[in-house]
């Protein structure tokens, strides 16, 4: 098995990528910042938001601030882990 074969396909998309680095150095962050962190549509925010909580990689959490909701994201132990091993393979994948 090469170097190639051990990058994480949950990481593959540019959006995904995106939250994952911003969730690496943000405790919590929440759904309008990181829309327009990543400059992308609700929808597609929503869901890959939704793919990599699935995987368990970040943590959802949806509360009311008065009376509008609030969609909050942080990175799980499970998701740091594994998007570092996937930057780990990445960077020894350029050494090449």
């Amino acid at each position: 098995m090469g170097i190639i074969d051990k990058l994480n396909k949950d990481f593959e998309s540019r959006v995904r990528l995106g939250i994952m680095s911003i969730l690496i150095v943000n405790e919590w962050i929440d759904f309008t910042e990181m829309k327009t962190l990543l400059n992308i549509t609700d929808g597609n925010l929503a869901s890959h938001s939704s793919a990599l909580e699935k995987a368990q990689y970040i943590e959802v959490k949806k509360e009311f601030v008065g009376k509008k909701p609030k969609t909050s994201y942080r990175v799980t132990d499970l998701g740091r882990v594994a998007f570092k091993e996937h930057l780990n393979y990445l960077e020894k994948l350029m050494k090449f």
